[in-house]
């Protein structure tokens, strides 16, 4: 009988010190499981800290370096990011190119064709996109009488003479950079975003 709570005491002190010592408070963070998934080792991209030693007063890594070190023998040039492979030009998972045309350039956006291609899905989420982003300036049908619109004046009738001839690459950088009154909306949409609003406006207001 003294055997079995002896061992049955012996447990519950195990288990209350296995316990207390997971606890954390103040600046001690409790005993970690794996601590290299809590606090991985940072790689800066452009930079190399080679030193082994550097940070090694409050490193906890597994493979005994300094807390600081990043360094990767397989890159070269003193970075840990890869350089792409020369004259090649990043596309996105769609396989679109990038848009870098200056805001300037507008007669270079007229050549500019949609990679985007038009189907009946396309259109009915340009049309979505167009209420949301569009249309408080710029009016359901495109007729520049949108709320907005109406009290900053000067927003363009895109059924009006010249605007239905303007080609879509024109449209998608006044969308992209802004002009005028229009303020730029590269930041707030995709690029497949703009170019399906391009499609609605070509296809639905303009038509």
């Amino acid at each position: 009988m003294k055997i079995t709570t002896s061992i049955y005491l012996t447990v519950a002190v195990g288990i209350g010190l296995s316990l207390a010592s997971c606890s954390a408070s103040g600046d001690y963070p409790g005993t970690e499981y794996a601590p290299q998934m809590y606090h991985s080792v940072a790689y800066e991209p452009l930079t190399q800290i080679t030193n082994e030693e550097e940070g090694k007063w409050l490193s906890n890594r597994e493979d005994g370096k300094g807390e600081f070190f990043n360094s990767n023998i397989n890159n070269p040039h003193g970075m840990n990011m890869r350089e792409p492979v020369a004259n090649t030009v990043p596309r996105n998972k769609n396989g679109i190119l990038p848009y870098r045309l200056r805001i300037a350039d507008l007669e270079g956006s007229a050549l500019v064709e949609n990679p985007v291609e038009l189907s009946d899905e396309v259109l009915a989420e340009g049309g979505q996109l167009y209420i949301q982003y569009c249309s408080a300036c710029h009016g359901a049908q495109g007729e520049g009488d949108g709320k907005v619109g109406e009290v900053i004046g000067g927003v363009a009738n895109l059924k009006g003479g010249a605007y239905k001839e303007l080609p879509e690459g024109h449209i998608f950088h006044v969308i992209t950079h802004g002009k005028g009154r229009m303020g730029a909306h590269g930041s707030q949409m995709s690029i497949e975003r703009r170019w399906k609003i391009v499609h609605y406006v070509k296809q639905e207001i303009q038509k």
